[in-house]
């Protein structure tokens, strides 16, 4: 028996799923999950000592490879000075400024520890700002798991969501309406009918969590002007996004300037820690100085701070974005061209260091096209490139990630492993 299967069934018995967070389990893939036993730069090695190639990069965090020197360093210093003491440090101070200086949109920004816990304060302070109860979220966009945004879409075009998980109650979500991403003319439609009750409109700018996807210019458009008409929070959910895809995030790409944005993964530098922030005016209603409360014991924890601190510090390095994105870019057209050759229908895409690459004729613009592509091939696929010592998501659903880390040699031996691996699938 592997140690990865030993541990597997070992953590069966003490974790439910023997998983901390369920797309670990290799549910939609089949198979044994990879425990992680070490990692640095552009590599992990697992419980049986076998190197990968890693495109998962802790679901985006480790923009600068796993295990940088300058990051390690940074948290080992924080380490000796205390690990949390729930009370204000220079630290918090430093990267609040570090955001403000690097996103225009945000003029206030308030420290938490992960970007569920963002986003879902986040809505309750549009909420507050507003005087309303009505979110707009749209299908397949996944901006964690508390009650409002576990919703799947309901059968007509003004139907409020439904519960998409056990546990939530009707109530929780009665409030919540999901539109298709990239569907102007239901997005304005819904803004003529009920534009006066929404308070929030919430997004992944660049969706990662249905695979990756991009909005259409007009979309983006659309959603500016008509929360701005009807005074409507526009929040940009750039957990995923944030500092990865472009140093000014989406919301630079796309020169939008939302009224309130989530950040987390790269700003926490692969520690736990998310933030939101946004309009002063609109973060004036935040406790202590507004009503609506919000409040974390580990919030801006010193450790994840001295990571993110490191982190930005890296990334502002001139031409890293640039690299990085050609990089990226590479690998998604090399699996494009490999599957080509292979006789395999595939498309790909990328959006800075975010990648995607689709069993479909060509890349997705909403979760209904996502849902048609080839799941059985890619579960082929995946297990193909284990086989050769390459990590992908293990979900037809989740974008790809690469670091700095990631030179083009790497790149290059990864899209000739794909190659091998696609002539057999």
């Amino acid at each position: 028996m592997s140690r990865n299967l030993e541990l597997f069934e070992r953590g069966k018995k003490s974790i439910p799923g023997g998983v901390n967070s369920p797309v670990r389990a290799f549910g939609q893939v089949g198979g044994t999950p990879r425990f992680v036993k070490r990692a640095e730069g552009a590599y992990f090695w697992d419980a049986d000592d076998k190197q990968y190639l890693d495109y998962v990069g802790s679901w985006g965090p480790a923009i600068v490879g796993h295990a940088h020197p300058e990051v390690v360093s940074a948290v080992q210093q924080a380490a000796v000075g205390g690990l949390s003491f729930g009370a204000p440090t220079e630290g918090e101070v430093l990267i609040a400024e570090e955001i403000r200086k690097l996103l225009p949109s945000i003029e206030q920004v308030r420290l938490v520890s992960s970007g569920t816990e963002a986003t879902m304060s986040a809505i309750r302070l549009a909420r507050g700002f507003t005087g309303r109860d009505l979110i707009v979220k749209f299908e397949g966009c996944y901006h964690g798991h508390s009650d409002s945004l576990l919703v799947k879409a309901g059968s007509g075009l003004l139907t409020f969501g439904n519960p998409s998980s056990g546990g939530v109650p009707a109530d929780c979500t009665k409030h919540t309406l999901v539109l298709q991403y990239n569907d102007v003319e239901q997005l304005e439609k819904t803004f003529r009918e009920i534009g006066g009750q929404i308070a929030c409109v919430i997004l992944e700018p660049i969706a990662g969590n249905m695979n990756l996807i991009q909005p259409s210019a007009e979309f983006v458009q659309a959603l500016r002007s008509l929360t701005e008409q009807h005074g409507a929070v526009l929040i940009y959910d750039e957990v995923m996004t944030g500092f990865r895809v472009a140093l000014n995030c989406a919301q630079g790409l796309h020169g939008v300037k939302p009224d309130l944005t989530t950040l987390g993964k790269v700003v926490g530098g692969g520690m736990p820690l998310a933030a939101f922030g946004g309009r002063a005016d609109i973060m004036a209603c935040i406790a202590p100085l507004g009503s609506v409360y919000q409040a974390g014991t580990l919030s801006g924890n010193p450790l994840s701070v001295a990571a993110g601190l490191a982190t930005l510090k890296l990334i502002q390095q001139p031409g890293f974005h640039e690299t990085l994105g050609r990089r990226t870019a590479r690998l998604a057209q090399g699996l494009a061209d490999a599957a080509r050759a292979a006789g395999v229908t595939m498309s790909s895409d990328s959006v800075g260091g975010m990648f995607g690459f689709y069993f479909s004729e060509q890349a997705p613009k909403s979760y209904a096209e996502a849902t048609r592509c080839d799941i059985e091939r890619f579960k082929r696929f995946f297990h193909a490139m284990l086989d050769e010592g390459v990590y992908l998501a293990p979900s037809a659903y989740e974008a790809g990630f690469v670091s700095s880390a990631h030179s083009d040699e790497i790149i290059e031996q990864t899209i000739a492993a794909a190659g091998r691996a696609l002539s057999r699938v």
